[in-house]
């Protein structure tokens, strides 16, 4: 009764296998690329090639293999290696031309009398531009038979689009970077200005009280202009609002009030950096400061299932949402400026629908709303 036991565990385990030669084929050549894909998901350096020749030599069936930006070869695998110079000096020339090209043995002389070499292709990698920015380079034994070249051309192609894919991640991360370097150059002048005369006002009055913001200043700059990731946490930038608030508290007196609502289950969820903090101090800004009397901001983050949805809302002074909408792209306005970097960055990460929404009027305040998922890929504090 046991060895049939047994023997059923085994057959059922080899049905999990690879059952016929194609569907192997496949899973080789697709786990092969994805090896190669990883390193020039970086873009194209020494290392990244170095890492990635070995498996794009196997993808092409080549004896050897070489990657070259056109000046020099980046990496090299496999026989002939003694070859680099002529094979990255062919490369240079397809690379200017945007061609490829087959060569023969007499195209690659040698005087060794052990050389394998006996042609090769050189296919152009062409970058997110169109323009070939390096080449790719399969030696044969012989000289290069059609399937090599057809192999080593569309290998040429998709690891081309790779790094195109590499080009444009590093793009958006560069865009992100100027995007919130552009929100601290508008945010910190008028912010820290008045912050300072804040401060100053109870240095002589009220020494303690002065301290206390001299620290909550402290606190909340050395947060905005942190140099290390794209991405917060819903938490951390509520604490930062919080010492914004009690700075301009201390300048606005009991003119500024707060009303703070927020479900403890969205406190860890991931946000692009100063994405949430531009929104209030616009609150503050351009709602309250222009308002006589007495202002309100309030600010909400509720649990909606698989996201969370977060309000900003002030009853300040409002604007005429036609003229909003129709300036506000290509406004030079602090206001508009903030809030379209902000939304332009939600919907980069989270998608289009992801967007702010604002609903504003003259004498009516403004509300500006978003919502997060809780969970998305590449978003992580």
């Amino acid at each position: 009764m046991l060895g049939a036991t047994v023997g059923a565990v085994f057959r059922l385990r080899a049905r999990r296998g690879i059952a016929t030669a194609m569907q192997r084929a496949t899973y080789d050549v697709l786990h092969t690329a994805t090896l190669a894909a990883e390193p020039l998901k970086t873009g194209l350096t020494t290392d990244s090639a170095g890492k990635a020749s070995r498996h794009l030599r196997t993808l092409v069936g080549a004896v050897g293999l070489a990657i070259t930006d056109g000046e020099r070869c980046l990496a090299y695998d496999g026989r002939g290696g003694h070859h680099a110079d002529q094979l990255t000096a062919a490369a240079s020339r397809a690379v200017r031309n945007g061609r490829s090209v087959v060569l023969n043995g007499s195209d690659l002389p040698c005087d060794r009398v052990d050389c394998v070499v006996g042609g090769a292709v050189v296919a152009p990698l062409t970058g997110p531009g169109g323009a070939a920015e390096a080449a790719l380079v399969a030696v044969s034994d012989g000289q290069p038979a059609p399937g090599l070249v057809q192999a080593t051309l569309e290998a040429a192609r998709w690891a081309g689009s790779q790094l195109a894919v590499a080009e444009l991640e590093s793009s958006r991360e560069r865009l992100a970077r100027a995007e919130v370097r552009a929100l601290r150059a508008q945010i910190s002048p008028h912010f820290i200005y008045n912050a300072l005369t804040a401060i100053a006002s109870f240095v002589r009055t009220d020494p303690v009280r002065a301290r206390e913001l001299i620290l909550e200043f402290a606190e909340f700059t050395r947060y905005s202009f942190r140099a290390h990731g794209e991405f917060t946490t819903l938490a951390e930038e509520l604490r930062s609002i919080d010492r914004y608030l009690t700075i301009e508290r201390a300048r606005f007196g009991d003119r500024l009030q707060v009303r703070l609502q927020i479900a403890p289950e969205v406190l860890p969820v991931n946000l692009p950096f100063l994405c949430l903090q531009p929104l209030v101090e616009n609150a503050v800004r351009h709602g309250l400061s222009r308002k006589p009397g007495v202002g309100m901001v309030s600010i909400e983050a509720r649990d909606a299932g698989a996201e969370c949805h977060i309000t900003v809302e002030d009853d300040g002074v409002g604007m005429d949402p036609a003229v909003f909408e129709q300036h506000a792209p290509e406004s030079e306005d602090a206001h508009h400026v903030g809030l379209v970097n902000v939304d332009e960055r939600l919907r980069s990460v989270f998608g289009d629908h992801n967007g702010l929404v604002v609903e504003t009027a003259p004498g009516a305040g403004t509300k500006v709303s978003m919502r997060v998922p809780k969970f998305h890929p590449g978003v992580r504090a």
